[in-house]
């Protein structure tokens, strides 16, 4: 259970849910903070061949629609949808942070072809707080090349250990160590 102060940290910014490919679904625990919270999923128009410039635009849509500063919580896809935003945008102040969860390698060879638009994969380093989560055993993305994206986006970086491509399959239930980070990053960004 959330204490008061660390409720009322989140409750000062809108928490935006970016799923990755295919979306999240009901047992992933970006579902079920949508649905225990009440945070804001950010639903894209195709989740099977996602467009990059479609899911960039998406996000700004939503991110101006409020004045209220954002953080953002992003799984796989998701990642590369944060990174690719921020590159292009002239908004990235309404952004208090990003937690990044499970950064895939979309430099591998097996890349599925509905994703190889969306290479080269952007590496600037992001402009807000971040922490990037990831696993010692995902299967999309070896834990070197997530630690050395992670570095490169300026993010703090969190190895969980085995724990597969955190996401439904996993296991996590609501999975309370990623809302501690998500707690700890809302603090952590917050104006003074």
């Amino acid at each position: 259970m959330e204490s008061k102060d660390k409720a009322s940290d989140i409750a000062a910014c809108r928490v935006l849910l970016l799923p990755g490919w295919l979306d999240s679904g009901p047992t992933h625990w970006q579902s079920r903070w949508e649905q225990a919270h009440g945070h804001r999923r950010v639903t894209q128009s195709d989740w099977v061949w996602p467009k990059r410039g479609d899911w960039m635009a998406r996000l700004e849509e939503v991110l101006l629609e409020s004045p209220t500063p954002a953080v953002l919580v992003a799984h796989s896809l998701g990642c590369h949808l944060v990174a690719a935003w921020a590159g292009h945008s002239q908004h990235t102040a309404r952004v208090r942070g990003a937690l990044l969860v499970a950064l895939p390698d979309l430099e591998r060879a097996d890349l599925p072809p509905n994703l190889q638009p969306w290479r080269p994969t952007l590496r600037q380093r992001l402009p807000f707080a971040t922490v990037a989560v990831v696993s010692q055993d995902d299967p999309y993305s070896a834990p070197e090349r997530a630690a050395t994206l992670a570095s490169q986006w300026g993010a703090e970086l969190v190895n969980v250990g085995p724990a597969g491509h955190i996401n439904g399959d996993a296991g996590l239930g609501d999975w309370p160590d990623g809302r501690r980070w998500l707690e700890r990053l809302v603090r952590a960004a917050a104006p003074p």
